[in-house]
């Protein structure tokens, strides 16, 4: 499997979900996966502007010219999309929240219904699967975790994925390798 990680951790002194992602995808590789990481905080990534560039004048692609089209290109092509994070303030962290709105131009402009509500149609014929991996602050409760799951398993289902993993870094990374070999 192709898997590509979003290692959305801001601070570099705070070195304790690299060091889980290192070992993680260490596990992964000898298993047979293909893993590409993102360090998302050492690259050139702006923020959306929302101007919609992406569908009128660079269809499927960001106007904004940053590390940001190596991220899509990577996730497009990928069978899961690792999002990992500490949760900070109840949420992801800013830098995995700016790359998650910067994937817009992987979807079509135009809406249509699916399940009984409105999404963006598809612009590929195949998206990842998602998955998602939360560091705990010392003030995470489970309904932070859950809001977290919720959008993310709501941003996979416009990405016509699914959210298929879920973990946490406070579990051995041999549990989330196991559980990322079963999907």
């Amino acid at each position: 499997m192709k898997i590509v990680v979003l290692n959305g951790s801001p601070d570099s002194r705070r070195f304790e979900l690299d060091c889980y992602l290192a070992e993680l995808e260490g596990l992964l590789e000898t298993r047979g996966h293909v893993v590409k990481s993102f360090e998302l905080r050492a690259m050139n990534i702006g923020h959306c502007t929302g101007c919609w560039g992406c569908w009128v004048k660079t269809p499927g692609e960001c106007v904004i010219r940053d590390d940001s089209q190596k991220v899509c290109r990577a996730a497009i092509n990928s069978d899961l999309l690792l999002f990992a994070s500490p949760v900070i303030m109840g949420f992801t962290s800013a830098v995995l929240k700016k790359i998650s709105d910067r994937l817009l131009p992987l979807l079509h402009p135009y809406f249509e219904i699916d399940r009984g509500e409105i999404h963006h149609r598809k612009r590929y014929e195949r998206y990842p699967a998602v998955g998602l991996l939360l560091e705990r602050a010392t003030d995470t409760d489970e309904e932070d975790l859950e809001l977290i799951r919720d959008i993310y398993a709501r941003m996979a289902l416009d990405f016509k994925s699914e959210l298929k993993f879920t973990g946490l870094t406070g579990n051995p990374a041999e549990e989330a390798a196991d559980a990322l070999d079963r999907l």
